[in-house]
């Protein structure tokens, strides 16, 4: 019997005891008359973290039962009994129904551990809508409007993965988190950039890497601020987002591009609650956030005209807020530094230009992002290319996928001029440029 069944075992007992007291108006149930399992040799993530985070008793009650309407439904179906003078499910059961299945409350909980016993209930009442645990919203969705004692106890999908299923956390995006892990299989040597641009990038790399010990073991905590900001600005398909994901695998910590379409509400206060979801999903996890075309929401602030226009203010002083005090690093993505409000701009410790490359960049550009399966034809001249054609980063590879699969069509691993040309007339129209 693994250690999660013992548990639901455990609950099981406890719930029975309490409804044959309660009902047979025997003697005053007490916790301790049902032993929980034993900790002593045990070895799963569920145990280690009830160990590592010191859960009593009561806590292990609060936990198991959250995980009730995954792991066993059934368990609660003594809660479903009516009272007969309402015709109603008895209100000191707590819980509520999710199609056929109950969802425990904290009224439930209360109900299992202190019955009517009052004393005990406001002692672990206290105890509950405190507790770090089951307040961290990493761990349990929160309580909206202090309905503490009649919303449900959902577990979040974080602690669900780490102690049901014992896999690395990783958020699906959705309108609850409205933001894409972005990775990349390319590697740093990959990345060029202009020297100031790039020494710009390592810094921010070597910051990630180091800014644990100089906070702690240098004594700068007080002086510095957690967190990194960083602001990159440059033209579509200059490496920012190329840039972000690298830095990620570099350092070893997950990248999360945020979706502005879905953080931005039309309706009031509800953007700060968007992103009030992404930070606190973030928090303690040294994730990379990577806020794209960020002046979409962090451009130049609105004169005061309406209260639309003070809550878009509200909006962007709530994102300073939350911005200044993410322990991670935080990248903030526009194509024109000219659309960010320069207050905002100021509060970022590192400002990067990513300019178009030049010819001898883009020289590199072309020859690296060819596979090294296929092969240039002799007509091909990827310098005289590089020299007459300003393209970024991201239009070169469009074109070089263009042309392979041209070439790939065809059956064959050569990459004619006329393909390469072909995929640059595309990339020249996306923009409204003609070709010469």
């Amino acid at each position: 019997m693994n250690f999660i069944t013992k548990e639901l075992e455990w609950l099981s007992n406890l719930i029975f005891n309490r409804i044959n007291n309660y009902f047979k108006q025997g003697n005053s149930f007490e916790t301790r008359s049902e032993m929980p399992p034993t900790l002593t040799k045990e070895n799963s993530p569920y145990a280690n973290f009830l160990i590592d985070q010191n859960l009593g008793n009561e806590d292990r009650v609060y936990l198991i039962a959250s995980f009730v309407p995954l792991l066993k439904p059934q368990l609660f179906d003594c809660f479903n009994v009516k009272n007969s003078d309402t015709g109603l499910r008895f209100a000191e059961f707590g819980c509520q129904e999710k199609g056929t299945v109950l969802l425990p409350t904290l009224e439930t909980i209360l109900f299992i551990l202190a019955g009517d016993d009052i004393p005990s209930r406001i002692r672990l009442m206290n105890h509950y809508i405190s507790h770090p645990i089951f307040c961290n919203p990493s761990y349990f969705q929160q309580p909206e409007n202090n309905a503490e004692i009649a919303s449900a106890i959902v577990p979040s999908e974080e602690l669900t993965d780490m102690l049901i299923f014992n896999k690395p956390f990783s958020p699906r995006f959705s309108s609850s988190f409205p933001a894409r892990k972005i990775t990349t299989e390319r590697a740093w040597s990959e990345l060029i950039l202009d020297k100031q641009t790039m020494d710009m990038v390592e810094e921010i790399k070597l910051w990630v890497k180091y800014s644990d010990k100089i906070r702690n073991e240098w004594g700068l905590a007080q002086k510095i601020k957690p967190g990194f900001r960083a602001l990159f600005y440059g033209p579509p398909g200059s490496g920012k987002t190329f840039t972000a994901s690298l830095l990620g695998k570099e350092t070893g910590n997950d990248v999360y591009c945020i979706d502005l379409s879905m953080i931005v509400s039309k309706y009031i206060g509800e953007t700060e609650k968007n992103l009030a979801k992404v930070f606190e999903m973030a928090e303690n996890k040294r994730w990379i956030l990577f806020f794209d075309e960020a002046d979409a929401l962090f451009g130049k602030r609105t004169g005061l005209k309406d209260a639309h226009d003070r809550y878009a203010n509200q909006e962007v002083a709530y994102l300073l807020q939350r911005i200044e005090g993410y322990q991670g690093l935080v990248v903030l993505s526009t194509n024109l530094k000219a659309n960010m409000d320069e207050a905002f701009s100021r509060r970022f410790q590192c400002v990067i230009r990513f300019p178009m490359p030049n010819a001898t960049e883009r020289e590199r550009l072309w020859r690296s992002t060819f596979s090294d399966k296929c092969e240039l034809a002799s007509d091909v001249d990827i310098k005289q290319i590089s020299e007459k054609y300003e393209l970024a980063g991201g239009a070169i590879v469009n074109v070089v996928q263009y042309a392979s699969i041209m070439a790939m069509s065809k059956k064959e691993n050569i990459i004619y001029d006329a393909y390469i040309k072909e995929g640059i007339r595309r990339e020249f129209m996306k923009d409204g440029k003609i070709m010469e």
